[in-house]
């Protein structure tokens, strides 16, 4: 059993990664990943979804819907800058056209009544965390702290230097087994290089999943566009090799009434959290902010 989608295979007409609950064979998380061609309008309706629009390596993004029209500065990619980003409930239709590239919408099936909302990229939060290797940076779009305004969907995207590891220690939120969080999570994958903006062809990293009845244990090389899908299981580490850094970015979603974000560690890996007190984290953290590459990553 595999839960590896390589990029292209989900393909459909302009949408370069297709996932919905029904493809993915749960009941809440989806992500569309659309390439645009400029003046090219892409039009989508959420009838039982909320979505949060994240633009990936598009700029200039104007999108009409049925609450207003808004207005997405974007970025020229996922190692340029931290995004703005808009948030949908269900019932919205919406019509989007930006110069080009490419823009995520993340769904999450779900009654929402909180309204349409736009947030600028100063006002989204960045962290670091971990230590030594294991450093990375958080960006919290749309997660239960960061974002009250909506019902079942929590998004974030991550940043691992070339040469470090995340999603470590090895972490699950299946609700097997006693732990406290059930989420479905989708991994999207872009993999650089130093100097890049956006992703790499050439790019590979490493993701490894696991589960406790060890049906699946399985460790992937992950390129440019892949997406993994994790139903259940621990997953981690993913792991950024020299020189070519990863983003990700996270779609959650599950039938938690209030969204959580709670998560069980492989209890055999807990104690390398401590390690982290002792140790500084990554100089080149963090990678991005709203004005930009950061100092020491500036290409």
């Amino acid at each position: 059993m595999s839960w590896y989608l390589p990029a292209g295979t989900s393909r459909a007409g302009n949408v370069e990664t297709n996932i919905t609950p029904e493809s993915a064979g749960w009941a809440y998380s989806g992500m569309q990943v659309y390439t645009l061609e400029a003046g090219t309008n892409i039009d989508f309706e959420l009838a039982h979804e909320e979505c949060v629009i994240v633009p990936l390596s598009s700029q200039n993004i104007s999108v009409t819907t049925n609450h207003g029209e808004f207005h997405l500065q974007g970025r020229e990619g996922v190692f340029a800058a931290v995004t703005d980003w808009l948030y949908l409930p269900n019932g919205s239709s919406a019509s989007l056209v930006a110069d080009s590239g490419e823009v995520a919408v993340c769904t999450a099936r779900a009654q929402s009544d909180f309204p349409a909302c736009y947030t600028p990229a100063q006002n989204v939060p960045v962290e670091v965390r971990g230590g030594g290797k294991a450093s990375r940076q958080v960006t919290n779009i749309a997660t239960p702290d960061s974002f009250k305004g909506a019902r079942k969907i929590n998004v974030c995207e991550v940043i691992t230097p070339g040469g470090n590891w995340s999603s470590w220690p090895p972490h699950r939120h299946d609700g097997i087994d006693g732990c406290v969080a059930t989420n479905e999570e989708i991994y999207y994958f872009r993999i650089g290089r130093e100097e890049s903006l956006h992703g790499d062809p050439v790019g590979l990293g490493t993701f490894h999943v696991y589960t406790i009845d060890g049906s699946v244990d399985e460790s992937v090389t992950v390129k440019d566009g892949d997406a993994y899908l994790v139903p259940q299981g621990y997953h981690g580490p993913t792991i950024a090799p020299p020189e070519y850094p990863m983003y990700f970015l996270n779609v959650l979603a599950g039938p938690a009434e209030d969204r959580t974000m709670a998560f069980c560690d492989d209890p055999d890996h807990h104690w390398i959290r401590q390690t982290w007190e002792t140790q500084g984290t990554d100089p080149r953290l963090p990678y991005t902010s709203a004005h930009g590459r950061t100092q020491g990553n500036n290409s």
